[in-house]
């Protein structure tokens, strides 16, 4: 008669044995921390990674992930210096660095990251003029990761990295950036053609200057050239003779050109 009534008594005491147990063992990842509170008060250090042990009830846990996490912050409209109107999107990778302050400083410190992410983003953005937002973004991530970074220091986060995804511009701001980039690539063109026809200039400069100084020179480049026009056949090429004075360079004329209305009228 005992044994039939302890035996279920000690079935009952086991079972509450084993539920006890599974609510006092727990386990933390790799990447996870327990900050745990014992009738309201902070036990520390937090517990973590592997097997530990906290009394139901009376202790609270906390899980605190220490991964990298990503806020993708909401389009911010942002008025520049220069009163563009331009709509930003970033992302902010941050990781938790404090357990224990992240839990006690702040009460959602993956809210108040985002919102703060929000007001810097455009606080920072709001002191720079368009041609800097769209020209130095890595020295604008730069600066809003270091706000980021001091201000969420006492809630134990530290700011990885702030990248701007994105700079919406409005249509007329962007038709007047084309026509912009339109002018700057015909300034340079030119400066390119007359930088060109300086060089071509300086150079037929040296040239003159050099048959100058010796005429033979000369005389085999009036040659050359005619040479090149010489394969045309359809050309009569009249030039002075070198060897000859002025009536002879008039008969070689007139004889060229009498020759020339013959075949004309032939």
């Amino acid at each position: 008669m005992v044994n039939g009534i302890l035996l279920p008594v000690l079935i009952v005491v086991v079972f509450i044995v084993l539920i006890i147990l599974a609510a006092a063992i727990k386990v933390a990842r790799e990447y996870e921390r327990a900050v745990i509170f014992r009738l309201g008060r902070l036990r520390e250090p937090p517990k973590g990674p592997g097997l530990y042990i906290i009394i139901p009830i009376i202790d609270r846990r906390v899980v605190v992930d220490l991964r990298i996490l990503s806020i993708d912050v909401p389009q911010q409209r942002v008025v520049t210096v220069d009163n563009v109107s331009v709509a930003v999107d970033a992302v902010v990778y941050y990781r938790v660095d404090d357990p224990i302050k992240a839990v006690i400083k702040v009460r959602d410190f993956f809210m108040a990251t985002n919102l703060l992410a929000q007001t810097t983003l455009r606080d920072v953005l709001g002191q720079v003029e368009l041609d800097d937002l769209l020209s130095k973004r890595d020295q604008l991530n730069r600066k809003i990761q270091d706000l980021l970074d001091v201000a969420t220091d006492p809630w134990g986060i530290k700011v990885q990295a702030v990248t701007i995804r994105d700079v919406s511009l409005p249509e007329s701001m962007v038709r007047a950036i084309a026509k912009q980039a339109e002018a700057e690539r015909e300034r340079r063109s030119r400066v390119i053609m007359a930088e060109g026809e300086f060089q071509a200039a300086q150079k037929m400069l040296d040239a003159a200057q050099l048959y100058t100084q010796a005429e033979p020179a000369m005389r085999l480049r009036e040659l050359q050239t005619l040479a090149e026009i010489a394969r045309e056949k359809n050309l009569i090429v009249v030039t002075p003779s070198a060897m000859g004075g002025g009536m002879g360079e008039m008969a070689g004329m007139a004889a060229a050109m009498t020759e020339a209305k013959k075949k004309g009228t032939g």
